[in-house]
C-alpha cells in the first residue's frame, strides 16, 4: 500500500489533505481513485489508514480510517556524520542509512574529502539527499522522514551535544588484533540511547581529525577485518546495530 508523509498542518480530527507533487503521483501515477485506501504518516503521530474522499487537480481529501500501530523504527536514535565522497556515495549513504533505520546526516567535510561543496550549491544538494530521505523512508515504510542537516565542519561536529555514544569508524583498527570489538561497544548501547558515529572519506581520517574525535570522547570502532569503502562503512555499523538490537533478543 503507498505510504505518504504529510505536514502535521495539513491533518484535522477525522481527516488529512494531501498537496503538493504527492497529488499528482497518487492520482496520475498510481491512478488512485476516490475509495482508494492509503497510509498517510503524521510526522508526531505515525501512520494512519486512509481513505480517499476526494480528489481535485491540487489537493486530495482522504478520511482517517484507523491509526496504525507500527514499530519500523530502531529502538536508538542513531546520527550518521558521512565525510564528503567523490560521485553520489553521499546519496547512497543516506538512501541505503534510511532503510537501515538512520535517525538523521550530517554531511561532514573531512580534512581528506576529495569532494568539496560550493558554498552557493550546498542548500541545493541538502535538499536533494533530504528527497532522497523521504522517497528511501516511503519505501521502507519508515514512520519518520530522517534530517539531513547543513554541511559541518570539524569544529561544528565536535561542538554537538546530546548524545549517550559518540563513535567514529577508524580503518587501523581493522589492522590490530587487538582492538575493541564491535560487538563490545555496541553490547553497552540501550535501548532509547542517543548514537553519534562518524565516517571518513576514501582516504580515511587524518591525524588531526583522530586525536580530536579521542579528545572529544570519541570511541573508535572496529568495522571487521577488512577495510571497507567509505559508503559501506556506515551499512555495515547500522546493520550491526539492528541485529544486536532488534534481531539477537531472547538469544
Amino acid at each position: 500500500m503507498q505510504r505518504y508523509f504529510i505536514p502535521a498542518e495539513h491533518w484535522n480530527e477525522d481527516y488529512v489533505t494531501i498537496k503538493g507533487k504527492d497529488v499528482h503521483h497518487i492520482s496520475r501515477v498510481m491512478r488512485m481513485e476516490i475509495g482508494s485506501s492509503i497510509v498517510c504518516i503524521h510526522p508526531h503521530d505515525g501512520p494512519a489508514l486512509t481513505k480517499i474522499e476526494n480528489i481535485t487537480e491540487e489537493s486530495i481529501s482522504c478520511n482517517i480510517v484507523e491509526w496504525l500501530d507500527e514499530d519500523r523504527e530502531l529502538p536508538v536514535d542513531v546520527t550518521v556524520a558521512q565525510s564528503l565522497g567523490k560521485g553520489d556515495k553521499l546519496e547512497l549513504v543516506v538512501q541505503k542509512g534510511t532503510e537501515l533505520g538512520a535517525a538523521r546526516f550530517i554531511p561532514y567535510a573531512a580534512d581528506r574529502s576529495v569532494a568539496k561543496w560550493d558554498h552557493k550549491k550546498a542548500k541545493k544538494k541538502v535538499e536533494r539527499l533530504q528527497k532522497i530521505s523521504k522517497e528511501a523512508s516511503e519505501q521502507s515504510e519508515r514512520s519518520f522522514i530522517p534530517e539531513v542537516t547543513p554541511l559541518h565542519s570539524l569544529k561544528e561536529l565536535m561542538e554537538i551535544e546530546g548524545y549517550d555514544w559518540c563513535f567514529f569508524g577508524y580503518a587501523d583498527e581493522a589492522r590490530q588484533r587487538s582492538s575493541t570489538s564491535l560487538k563490545t561497544r555496541l553490547s553497552k548501547v540501550k535501548t532509547g540511547d542517543k548514537v553519534l558515529v562518524v565516517f571518513g572519506p576514501e582516504g580515511g581520517f587524518s591525524e588531526n581529525e583522530v586525536q580530536q574525535f579521542r579528545a572529544s570522547g570519541f570511541l573508535s570502532v572496529r568495522l571487521g577485518p577488512r577495510i571497507l569503502r567509505m559508503e559501506t562503512a556506515p551499512f555495515y555499523f547500522l546493520s550491526s546495530l539492528s541485529y544486536q538490537l532488534e534481531e539477537n533478543e531472547g538469544d
